[in-house]
């Protein structure tokens, strides 16, 4: 596969992760470096991984995947978006905020943000084309989409300030929506 192509792939497959993270980013605030590592490392791992799992599926389990996969991006994209929602009225009363970088947030938003990734791997698995170039290229432009989106977030979150977190929870639900009507 060439390069260009490689790229291409990579940077669509990282726009999902990228509006995630310009959510997070802004919905934490103040920018430190672990949670950005954690959501990076995270988005750019399951973006690498999902390819490979799904090439390694082949052509037995397509059906199945390519079948319910959006439903599960759906699923965790707006439980997550909801639950932010519920909780953006709650910050200013309690004045607790649930890390989207731990725990099964970040396990759901990272599932989330790379199951069309997993149907691209069963795309070159039925292609015939090679697994690993691509992976890696698609986990490290995840990555740093997912740094770039965190920046960005932590920006938008000084002019937008505290509907910053309810303008996410909007957001989530709205890449679930979108994934679900794009299959």
């Amino acid at each position: 596969m060439e390069a260009v192509t490689i790229l291409g792939l990579a940077l669509a497959l990282a726009l999902d992760a990228f509006a995630v993270a310009l959510t997070v980013g802004g919905v934490l605030g103040g920018l430190s470096f672990r949670p950005t590592f954690r959501l990076a490392w995270h988005f750019g791992f399951f973006q690498f991984g999902m390819p490979v799992l799904g090439y390694a599926a082949g052509l037995h389990a397509a059906g199945w995947i390519a079948g319910v996969g959006h439903w599960v991006a759906f699923g965790l994209l707006v439980l997550i978006g909801v639950k932010m929602l519920v909780e953006s009225g709650q910050i200013k009363r309690v004045g607790v905020r649930t890390d989207p970088t731990r725990g099964w947030s970040l396990v759901g938003l990272s599932v989330a943000t790379s199951v069309d990734a997993l149907a691209v791997g069963l795309s070159l698995a039925v292609v015939g084309m090679g697994i690993w170039q691509a992976s890696v290229v698609i986990g490290l432009v995840a990555a740093l989409m997912t740094l770039l989106g965190m920046v960005l977030g932590r920006r938008l979150r000084r002019s937008l300030g505290s509907r910053m977190e309810i303008a996410g929870g909007v957001l989530l639900v709205l890449i679930g929506v979108h994934i679900l009507l794009k299959h």
